[in-house]
């Protein structure tokens, strides 16, 4: 009724909603009742109406705030008093914010009709007035923000979902699952351009933050937003990234973020080091725009691009910035320690059990007490493997059996294969060390490239003992010194070239200041 439409409701009695249907058809709607459906349309102006709200079998309470909404869409005026319970108007204040003309005078509500409302951001208070609140935005031009959705979920199982099923264009602004935080905002991008650049706007009122649209030369002509305080930002990389973007060579980028880095990056696709940094975050977003980088919008993709993109950026984490600086910082230290931590730690003992009589008395307590079956470097080398089918497996197990697969796996890589002699346990505590551990940093990317850092120094210790690990090294860095960033001054910079203040910011977690957001 109140968004002009058509509705069919299924398995109800029509007997029950007796008093909603007189008034609503008492407004201009049409309710058509069958057996155990409602057909509800509405095709001209909705006409004033009273309502006051009673016990059954009267105008239910519940319903009073929703129909207050299509109320201020109709022509003339109309009030509405309340029978039942004190103090049921608290949402009359949001739907003011969004041009509603009402006033509160005792238990009654004087509401003047008007021609439309406009969105804005909205607080629900309790569960029914939160139903009206999104009846209210749906009806609304423009877009609106509901805060307090916990109101509406515990009332209204998969609302979100129903009115999709509808044509509602809605959805949930959620944290992101791979970047939480203990406190701070706990709100995330989404698929839609206009509602990430709308999140960037509310924390940024700066009138030198640009958002600037650019669409690409392919097929879907897919939207992109560089985001950026003018004034702030790099011109050069500014227009550098224009370009390439401009003249990509690509039939779409149907994976949005990750097809546009591999379209306009360096080809060096044998070079494991990420090229680009992500986020889903607002918060994060926000803060590299205010000290000078470029935040990339894709429309189609909840995730932000980050340029210009070092090796060193990677060491940031938000958790570190919602912390006082002393914490930040061990923080980072730990992180940084843990992420040398997996890269190192089963090559260097898979190194130094290798040869078991050469080992110093004080760290024979490293070697495999066991007997086995399979060698090291094969058990190594399969658990390695074991653990990412495990998390693709994962990936597309129904959350309904998801504990069951948990406990499976653990049972196959713990006792059966200790028991059946492929592993030892030695291998099998390394390892898991190394699969948590590599949770302790955000990017996956990096992730995987110290896996395959990894799995390189346990096969050429295997061929060459220390001068295979001391060439692994060499190789892992050579692929630091040539990898070449999407933009910017290098991928070491603020190493090289040498930065002191910005290779001092990275280091450690540096007090909030003009130039430090």
């Amino acid at each position: 009724a109140a968004t002009g439409g058509q509705i069919l409701v299924k398995n109800i009695i029509p007997k029950h909603m007796d008093c909603i249907t007189a008034k609503l058809q008492e407004m201009g709607v049409q309710v058509e009742e069958q057996d155990d459906t409602l057909l509800v349309r509405r095709s001209g102006k909705l006409r004033r109406t009273n309502v006051k709200t009673l016990p059954y079998p009267g105008f239910p309470t519940d319903m009073q705030p929703q129909i207050t909404v299509a109320l201020c869409l109709a022509e003339g005026t109309s009030m509405v008093t309340e029978g039942v319970w004190d103090n049921r108007y608290r949402y009359v204040g949001e739907l003011t914010r969004m041009g509603a003309q009402i006033r509160v005078e005792g238990r009654t509500a004087i509401v003047e009709g008007v021609e439309k409302l406009t969105g804005a951001p909205i607080q629900a208070y309790d569960l029914r007035a939160g139903a009206a609140l999104v009846i209210a935005a749906l009806a609304a031009e423009g877009e609106s923000e509901i805060s307090n959705v916990q109101y509406i979920e515990r009332g209204y199982e998969d609302i979100i979902g129903k009115l999709r099923a509808l044509g509602a264009d809605i959805r949930a602004v959620e944290e992101p699952d791979t970047s939480r935080v203990l406190r701070g905002s706990h709100d995330g991008f989404v698929e839609n351009l206009m509602q990430n650049a709308a999140l960037l706007r509310r924390r940024v009122r700066d009138p030198h933050l640009r958002l600037e649209r650019v669409q690409l030369p392919e097929r879907s002509g897919t939207d992109v937003a560089l985001c950026y305080m003018e004034g702030e930002a790099d011109e050069e990389l500014l227009e550098e990234l224009r370009e390439k973007l401009m003249h990509i060579q690509v039939g779409s980028v149907a994976m949005s973020q990750e097809s546009i880095v591999e379209a306009i990056a360096p080809r060096q696709f044998w070079n494991p080091f990420p090229k680009a940094r992500y986020t889903e975050r607002p918060d994060v977003a926000t803060a590299c725009i205010m000290e000078g980088d470029v935040v990339v919008l894709v429309d189609n993709s909840p995730s932000a691009l980050l340029l210009p993109t070092t090796l060193l950026r990677f060491n940031e984490e938000i958790n570190d910035y919602y912390f006082p600086p002393l914490i930040g910082t061990y923080l980072q230290v730990i992180r940084t320690a843990v992420l040398l931590l997996t890269m190192f730690i089963t090559p260097l003992w898979y190194l130094l059990v290798k040869e078991p009589d050469r080992l110093h008395e004080s760290l024979r307590f490293l070697l495999v007490q066991d007997e086995y079956y399979v060698p090291l470097i094969l058990q190594l080398l399969l658990v390695e493997l074991i653990i990412d089918v495990l998390k693709l497996a994962s990936l597309n197990t129904p959350d309904v059996l998801s504990n069951s697969f948990s406990m499976l796996g653990a049972l196959i890589l713990g006792d059966f294969a200790v028991q059946a002699r492929w592993l030892v346990p030695e291998v099998l505590v390394y390892m898991a060390f190394v699969a948590v551990a590599n949770y302790a940093q955000h990017s996956y990317e990096l992730g995987y490239t110290a896996k395959l850092c990894r799995m390189m120094l346990l096969i050429l210790i295997w061929l060459w003992d220390w001068w295979g690990f001391a060439a692994g090294i060499t190789l892992a860095l050579v692929l630091i010194c040539t990898a070449k960033p999407v933009v910017g001054k290098g991928y070491l910079y603020p190493l090289l070239p040498f930065d002191r203040r910005k290779l001092a910011r990275l280091l450690y977690r540096r007090p909030i200041n003009r130039h430090n957001s």
